[in-house]
C-alpha cells in the first residue's frame, strides 16, 4: 500500500483503496488479469465529518478509517492520485464493515 493520499472527503463520502484481486480459484486455476472480477471490498483511508441533520447537527459516519468495508459492483467514483487508484463514496453504499 503507498503512503495515504492528502484527500479530505466532504460531508458523508469516504475514500477507499481496493483490495487486491484473487489470483486464483478454490481449485487452484490461476486466473489472467483479464478474468479478474474487481474486488468488492477495500479499506478506509479517509473519512468526511458526516452529514447535516435536519436540526442543524453534524451526524457523524459509522465507518472509521482503517476499516475493511463491502460495497457494491458499481458504488464510488474512481479518482486517480498520483499513481494509485482509490474509490470515493458516500456512506451509503457501504454495504457493511467486516469485523
Amino acid at each position: 500500500m503507498a503512503k495515504t493520499p492528502k484527500v479530505r472527503p466532504l460531508g458523508d463520502r469516504i475514500l477507499i483503496e481496493r483490495l487486491e484481486a484473487e489470483g486464483t480459484t478454490a481449485g487452484g486455476i490461476v486466473l489472467p488479469d483479464a478474468a479478474k472480477e474487481k474486488p468488492k471490498q477495500g479499506k478506509v483511508l479517509a473519512v468526511g465529518d458526516g452529514v447535516l441533520g435536519d436540526d442543524g447537527q453534524r451526524i457523524p459516519l459509522q465507518v472509521k478509517v482503517g476499516d475493511t468495508v463491502l460495497f457494491g459492483s458499481y458504488a464510488g467514483t474512481e479518482v486517480t492520485l498520483g499513481d494509485e487508484e482509490y474509490l470515493i463514496m458516500r456512506q451509503d453504499d457501504v454495504l457493511g464493515i467486516l469485523a
